[in-house]
């Protein structure tokens, strides 16, 4: 029976491009061990069939650091947790323009700017549409914002201003959202990935992975975001940081990531899947593995409160891998 069914979804998204059903993803996710390779060809012929086999490469920077009031159970700039956190408030337009720079000198294609906060204050965003003007003049990247949950006049603005995509991630599905934030909502959430949409920005969603939710709650995370039909979705793993309510959460498996990214894959087949956050630490050797299982994308370079690894090391992975990068329309 299980060989069976990774040979009935083989044939509805590769003969018949078809989308699986919850049911029969969730049959693959209960799949054993015994059955990951044959998993992660599935998702490869899939990803070559729906998307272009090239990587995208993205930076990010974090323009504003910690002091959020809201209360995500894994994030290390809230006020909630006690981890350490340098507090940075001041935007610097200047500053984001070299970073953007460098970034691009270093092979990404894609930056973007993030902000803590449940969403961006008058004078931040001001700061960041200041940016945005800036990394237009004087680079050739595509340039993203993640500045929380906006209002209809601010995505108007940021789309007005060319940014061409919001992130605005679910971080998990509906019903584990209460486990990791009490201080909003599940809905407000979808509502501005929605409204971004709406205003001629291209969504980046996604979550992040090995928060305790089960493997039935990863499921229903991948088909919420295949509703909001997004751009791109990065895939995060839990890091779990001193002094944040997760920070003795034990990562995932490397196997139950890779797993996790060939069924992203298979739900969201035409999706630029990231992977993102936390991937060194818990994919660790078998990083390539990712890219093999359907990732197409990679945030390069350090996150937001945590090191990643240098583009250089990533860029001779793609080349052992013999995968280019590409830059996204």
């Amino acid at each position: 029976m299980s060989g069976e069914i990774i040979q009935f979804v083989r044939k509805k998204l590769l003969d018949n491009k078809e989308p699986i059903t919850f049911d029969e993803a969730y049959g693959l996710a209960l799949l054993g061990e015994e059955h990951l390779l044959d998993l992660v060809s599935l998702s490869y012929k899939v990803m070559g069939e729906y998307k272009e086999k090239a990587i995208h490469l993205c930076a990010i920077i974090s323009a504003k650091t910690g002091n959020c009031p809201e209360d995500c159970a894994f994030c290390a700039q809230s006020i909630h947790s006690e981890a350490p956190m340098s507090v940075s408030s001041i935007i610097d337009p200047s500053l984001i323009l070299k970073s953007a720079k460098e970034a691009e000198k270093s092979g990404a294609t894609e930056f973007c700017i993030v902000t803590s906060g449940k969403g961006p204050d008058k004078k931040t965003f001001r700061k960041v549409i200041d940016a945005v003007d800036l990394i237009h003049r004087y680079t050739n990247l595509s340039i993203g914002c993640s500045l929380g949950i906006l209002t209809e006049e601010q995505a108007t603005l940021l789309s007005k201003a060319g940014v061409n995509r919001y992130n605005h991630n679910l971080e998990t599905s509906r019903s584990f959202f209460p486990h990791i934030c009490t201080t909003h909502s599940y809905e407000e959430r979808v509502k501005t990935a929605t409204l971004v949409k709406e205003k001629g920005m291209e969504l980046c969603c996604g979550g992040i992975l090995g928060m305790g939710e089960s493997r039935e709650q990863r499921v229903e995370l991948a088909f919420e975001l295949r509703d909001l039909d997004p751009a791109l979705v990065p895939i995060n793993f839990l890091n779990p940081r001193p002094g944040t309510a997760l920070a003795t959460k034990s990562p995932l498996t490397p196997i139950e990531a890779i797993k996790s990214i060939a069924l992203f894959r298979l739900i969201l087949p035409q999706s630029i899947l990231i992977c993102a956050g936390g991937r060194e630490v818990v994919l660790r050797e078998l990083q390539p593995l990712a890219l093999l299982a359907g990732a197409n994308g990679l945030i390069t370079g350090n996150y937001l409160t945590t090191q990643g690894r240098s583009t250089e090391e990533d860029l001779q992975m793609l080349r052992d891998l013999n995968m280019p990068t590409v830059k996204l329309n």
